[in-house]
């Protein structure tokens, strides 16, 4: 574990660039001696059971299937807080979100926290984001990222002060541009745009400009982030047809009972969900249509990939994918993120590492994405920062033991919080204090996991027996000694990275 440090001394010690000498990298990207770029693509909310290698070999997603094939697939892959805002800056900086302070939606990044592209300090690289961003200001470049192109405008009432409440995303000029007139006060609904055609909507539109930015640096290191809005709601596409609802299998969950002694809060959401998906219909043909957004991703990650391969970049280029959060999308009945069960804190993860005998493998053990930063700078080189708190999974991936086998999630309130009109099992007052719940959760090697709540019912499951979280096992007597355990884990884990909630 890396040794406790405050707030301001990581945040200093980050901004300050440690990490900007170049060194080998743990895993060796072939005989070219240029710098390796970092093709960085992730989708909202796609939850991990949406490609064959995690399971489900119905789904259309030829392209991922493809690119799982030649990668680490980090099977029990989990974000550090299930919901946007939080775990994206993770995958950017590295930082607990209670670190960076994004500990809920639109809280924005804070300019003296570096990403990826600015910890790595290094001018010879073209940098380039992509698609939505969720981390404040949201269409206007920053973060030393030298091209931003911007999908998304319904972000405008929380821009800091000083931005042009009156400017407009990429995407939306591009629909402009194509003879499209706003639906909304002047900008174009997030509806309006997922019932444009396949070669007008954000996934293609960002396909073609990532493709751009491939040709135009292609003599030059880069480092792109392309973020996909899809499969994220309004949960519905051009492709909506692709995937049959009577061929759809529901959730080995989907009838599970949530018992009282599972969270108040996650009963609560359940409830808010009941008239909008009634019957197992209405939950198939849900399914099929988030299927279908992530079939429509696929076909744009696809180009993106066949155009780097027709560069000749593929032998040293890093292709990483991976998600922001889950969706339970029917499990327990719920749908979207914000608890702690598998479906919406586990999330795909796939590494794509260049060069001869780098390994293409399924690894098992569980990981997190606070390692995702760490590992990506030492895949290209750089030099070790020891005041990120995670580590680099080189060696996993080489085949030792993990530097920590813990996997750590947070959840903090303000974010998804669905209050149901009239339920009949909880008080106003229970409802208001479960809104303001906080959970850690712990998931061990030997696949328990824990999860702690200060205001709300806490939760223990066997992911070996259980791996569908059916039955909670909190206050079964004969666990003891796992719950202690456990929940030394956590403590340790808090008080390693400066976390004062008290669970």
């Amino acid at each position: 574990m890396a040794r406790r440090v405050s707030r301001r001394q990581m945040l200093k010690t980050a901004a300050a660039g440690t990490l900007c000498g170049v060194s080998t990298p743990a895993l060796a990207l072939g005989r070219r001696r240029e710098k390796p770029n970092l093709l960085f693509l992730w989708t909202d909310e796609q939850r991990a059971d949406t490609m064959a290698v995690y399971g489900n070999r119905k789904i259309h997603a030829p392209n991922l299937n493809k690119l799982a094939g030649e990668s680490v697939v980090f099977r029990n892959a989990y974000v550090a807080q299930p919901v946007c805002t939080p775990d994206r800056s993770t995958v950017m900086t590295g930082l607990w979100p209670h670190t960076s302070g994004c500990t809920t939606n639109n809280v924005p990044l804070p300019g003296d926290v570096p990403c990826l592209n600015e910890i790595l300090a290094d001018s010879d690289y073209r940098t380039g984001y992509m698609g939505k961003w969720h981390l404040g200001d949201e269409i206007f470049a920053q973060h030393g990222f030298q091209q931003w192109v911007s999908i998304e405008d319904n972000y405008i009432k929380h821009y800091r002060q000083g931005r042009d409440r009156a400017a407009r995303s990429s995407y939306h000029h591009f629909l402009v541009e194509k003879g499209y007139k706003p639906n909304g006060k002047n900008v174009f609904t997030r509806a309006f745009a997922a019932r444009r055609p396949l070669e007008h909507c954000k996934p293609k539109f960002l396909e073609q400009e990532a493709c751009k930015f491939l040709r135009r640096h292609r003599d030059q290191p880069l480092i792109l982030y392309v973020n996909f809005l899809e499969p994220h709601m309004p949960f519905f596409g051009p492709l909506d047809n692709e995937h049959d609802p009577g061929q759809i299998d529901l959730p080995a969950n989907f009838d599970d009972p949530l018992e009282e002694n599972e969270p108040l809060r996650y009963r609560l959401l359940r409830e808010s969900y009941r008239a909008q998906y009634p019957d197992e219909a209405a939950w198939r043909r849900l399914i099929a249509k988030y299927w279908g957004l992530v079939t429509q991703v696929d076909r744009s990650v696809g180009g993106i990939l066949r155009t780097l391969a027709e560069l000749g970049l593929e032998e040293n280029t890093i292709v990483a994918y991976t998600s922001d959060h889950g969706d339970m999308m029917g499990s327990h009945r719920l749908l979207a993120k914000t608890v702690m069960y598998e479906e919406s804190a586990r999330i795909p993860w796939l590494m794509r590492i260049p060069g001869p005998g780098t390994p293409r493998k399924v690894i098992h053990d569980p990981v997190s994405h606070i390692d995702l930063v760490p590992t990506l700078l030492d895949l290209m080189g750089a030099q070790r920062n020891d005041r990120l708190p995670g580590h680099s999974l080189g060696g996993l991936i080489e085949g030792r033991a993990p530097a920590e086998d813990h996997v750590f999630i947070q959840w903090n309130p303000g974010a998804g919080f669905r209050t149901p009109k009239k339920v009949d099992f909880a008080t106003k007052e229970e409802i208001a204090r479960v809104a303001r719940e906080r959970t850690r959760t712990v998931v061990s090697p030997d696949r328990w996991k824990l999860c702690l709540s200060d205001l709300d019912k806490s939760q223990l499951f066997n992911l070996a027996a259980d791996p569908h979280e059916t039955t909670n096992l909190i206050d079964r007597g004969e666990h003891r000694d796992v719950v202690r355990r456990l929940t030394a884990k956590i403590h340790k884990w808090q008080a390693s990275v400066d976390d004062e909630v008290e669970v």
